[in-house]
């Protein structure tokens, strides 16, 4: 038994761009629904997404956050930029990260490219109240990095619990 053969719509099909019914003439608008379908079927799996928006390549720049009990660092690779190209902002509860990242070479003189250009933005929430005037931000080796001071108040929710270390008895 082949693969193709487990999945159900791949059966008795010829390899043709559209698909057609078994035995039957296909109708225009099933057609017109299955070669969409197909298409952005291609256009995903261009983007090397398994399932529509189940990976994180559709969020750009990719960010990694930590925490410690006195700040939170947000990181996001911006790679082929500089730091006079990329904008940070405190808006509210949230970090902004916007900028815009210009082709190196004109569309003529490509011939293929998985690289992203073109502006970006991304909002990342803030689940502590942070001190604005100790903000900082550094840019290295096409690295972000922000550090966000909590505030004292935020700083006193945060309780440490202790981990017992015997096992319970049954």
């Amino acid at each position: 038994m082949a693969i193709r053969d487990l999945i159900p719509w791949g059966r008795n099909e010829s390899r043709s761009a559209v698909p057609s019914t078994r035995g039957e003439e296909a109708h225009p608008l099933l057609t017109f629904h299955r070669e969409m379908n197909r298409l952005f079927d291609d256009v995903f799996r261009s983007f090397d997404v398994p399932s529509a928006f189940g990976r994180s390549g559709l969020a750009w720049p990719s960010v990694e956050l930590t925490e410690s009990d006195d700040k939170l660092k947000v990181a996001a690779e911006v790679p082929g930029m500089d730091e006079r190209e990329v904008e940070v902002l405190l808006d509210d509860d949230a970090l902004v990260i916007r900028g815009e990242k210009k082709a190196e070479a004109d569309d003529k003189e490509r011939g293929f490219s998985e690289r992203y250009y073109g502006r970006f933005e991304r909002v990342i929430p803030l689940p502590y109240e942070v001190e604005e005037a100790k903000v900082e931000a550094s840019f290295k080796n096409g690295v972000l990095t922000v550090s966000l001071p909590k505030s004292p108040k935020a700083q006193s929710k945060t309780k440490r619990i202790a981990v017992n270390g015997k096992a319970a008895e049954t």
